[in-house]
């Protein structure tokens, strides 16, 4: 292990193994998610303990907390850093869910790995979009998306395929995990630090700069920041509020509400998840950085709106699942994750821009966490219908705040867009905006 990290990993391939961030918190969450039903019915689990296993897990709060501290050490000791040590404590997170044998074990598993996975997911997308070419950065932060979509798919597949199995098969779900995970950590070892951090770090030692004005005075005091904010908290909470819960649950209401056996759940979300891969590479990447984003955005959008109406008020037949299928898994390939992680990296300055998504990442998952734990308890008193009707409203939020409020960024450079929102770096210095 003397010589790790001796070769250099760049273009591409770094890129790659900075955006499987993305397949292990989603596989995380999926992985939890196929085997949630097997979970509770070899824990006797009520739902108290099911919406605490979503609440704090990688889909919620414990990515929350990660997400706050990974961004903040991000910005203070490099992109890097979190490489070096977040894929370690996710090791150790799922190879405890892997051999849970009670409940106390698997819930401090979930805890681990939602810490970990909070962490990368920032670091990620910083790092992607930093060392992107202007002119290709939808296509390179939405490799991060393709990865996203890529884990659900794989491991929806696996849980068809290792159903026979039964909790056994779950539990090697987790330990593919663990490979990857080690794999991609051995890979990133030889990333090296972000340019634009560097650079930045080295003017603001080289100008004597003292000042250090904490993340979140800036984040409120800076105009531009608060728009930036209400922007992208506004798509990504709402709509997550939706995906989130979907992410943990829909197998779970597929088998509970839709009266489907796990494997016709786990292949319906397999081809969900195929459908977002396919439109994540060919709208996304290959469109994102040539055609109005405002546009992208609004058609994914209406598209996850028209899904949730149908599969709230026709009920769970095969066609209004197909159809809900096809229409979510399409959307979602260029939705608001998407953009997302695109608009986040480029609206805050360099300095503080990690640690700005992870106080947003932090906000978000509070509220997938709070959510989360009730709505299996909402589900079983008011019904799908409820649920659904406060879904659609959420979606219709961030369908709204996203066509009003898209910025015009394509093709600018990180730095053009800074001194375009903020001035020049001197200005940044100055009073609120």
């Amino acid at each position: 292990m003397a010589k790790i990290g001796a070769k250099k990993t760049t273009g591409w391939k770094a890129t790659i193994s900075v955006a499987m961030a993305n397949y292990i918190e989603a596989g995380s969450i999926i992985a939890a998610a196929s085997s949630l039903t097997m979970w509770q019915a070899y824990l006797h689990l009520d739902n108290i303990a099911v919406g605490l296993l979503s609440a704090l897990s990688a889909n919620a709060f414990g990515a929350a907390i990660g997400a706050l501290f990974g961004g903040y050490l991000c910005d203070k000791y490099g992109r890097k850093f979190i490489y070096t040590y977040d894929l370690l404590a996710y090791m150790i997170g799922v190879l405890l869910i892997a051999v849970s044998v009670n409940f106390p074990m698997l819930l401090i598993g979930t805890i681990i790995t939602g810490i970990a996975v909070g962490a990368g997911v920032p670091a990620s997308w910083t790092y992607i979009a930093e060392e992107a070419p202007a002119e290709k950065r939808a296509a390179h932060v939405g490799t991060a998306q393709l990865a996203w979509s890529t884990g659900p798919a794989i491991t929806f597949l696996l849980a068809v395929l290792l159903a026979p199995l039964g909790l056994l098969g779950s539990r090697i779900i987790f330990i593919h995990l663990l490979i990857i995970a080690f794999i991609t950590w051995y890979i990133r070892q030889g990333l090296s630090e972000s340019a634009i951090w560097k650079e930045g770090k080295a003017q603001e030692a080289k100008e004597g700069n003292k000042e250090n004005k904490g993340v979140l005075k800036a984040l409120i005091s800076l105009k531009p920041n608060r728009e930036a904010l209400f922007l992208l908290i506004g798509i990504y909470l709402f709509w997550n509020l939706t995906a989130g819960a979907m992410g943990y649950f829909m197998p779970y209401i597929y088998q509970n509400v839709g009266g489907l056996t796990g494997t016709q759940a786990n292949l319906l979300q397999v081809l969900l998840w195929s459908l977002t891969v396919a439109t994540t590479y060919f709208v996304f990447m290959k469109l994102g950085d040539k055609f109005s984003r405002r546009s992208l955005f609004g058609i994914g959008a209406v598209m996850g709106i028209a899904a949730w109406l149908i599969l709230t008020f026709t009920g769970m037949n095969w066609f209004s699942l197909f159809a809900f299928v096809i229409l979510w898994g399409s959307a979602a390939g260029f939705g608001a994750q998407a953009f997302y992680g695109l608009w986040a990296s480029e609206l805050f300055p360099t300095k503080y821009r990690a640690g700005a998504q992870g106080i947003m990442y932090f906000l978000v998952r509070l509220g997938i966490a709070v959510w989360s734990f009730i709505l299996p308890t909402v589900m079983d008193k008011l019904g799908f219908k409820t649920a659904g009707i406060v879904m659609l409203v959420f979606l219709a939020i961030h369908c709204v705040i996203g066509i009003l409020l898209a910025p015009n960024t394509n093709g600018k450079t990180l730095k053009q867009i800074e001194e375009e929102r903020f001035g020049k770096p001197k200005a940044i210095k100055g009073k609120a905006v």
